[in-house]
């Protein structure tokens, strides 16, 4: 099974979207799974995972979790503005199986 770790700052608003992702992609079949992290525990929960979404809000610090995930070989994306909102956890799910079928 595929790990999302999505990334915010606290964990809180990753975790209600993160909850949304495995609940969409339970119903689409597919054999995801996604989790949240806070940016601080972010490189210990990283070997797990496939792919990292960050929180549109921690764009200044992007560079930084992306060299550390590519240290894990591990992909990592920005999430639109749009990521926590009504359709987010569908944006963010697609935009993460792009990334696993690019890899």
């Amino acid at each position: 099974m595929d790990l999302i770790l999505v990334v915010c700052g606290a964990g809180a608003s990753s975790t209600f979207l993160a909850s949304r992702m495995r609940s969409l992609a339970d119903q689409r079949g597919l054999q995801i799974t996604a989790r949240a992290a806070s940016n601080f525990d972010v490189e210990s929960r990283l070997p797990e995972a496939r792919v990292l979404l960050v929180g549109p809000h921690l764009a200044s610090t992007f560079p930084e979790l992306e060299a550390v995930a590519a240290a894990h070989s591990v992909r990592a994306a920005l999430l639109a503005s749009s990521a926590f909102g009504p359709s987010g956890a569908a944006e963010a799910l697609d935009q993460a199986i792009a990334m696993l079928t690019e890899s």
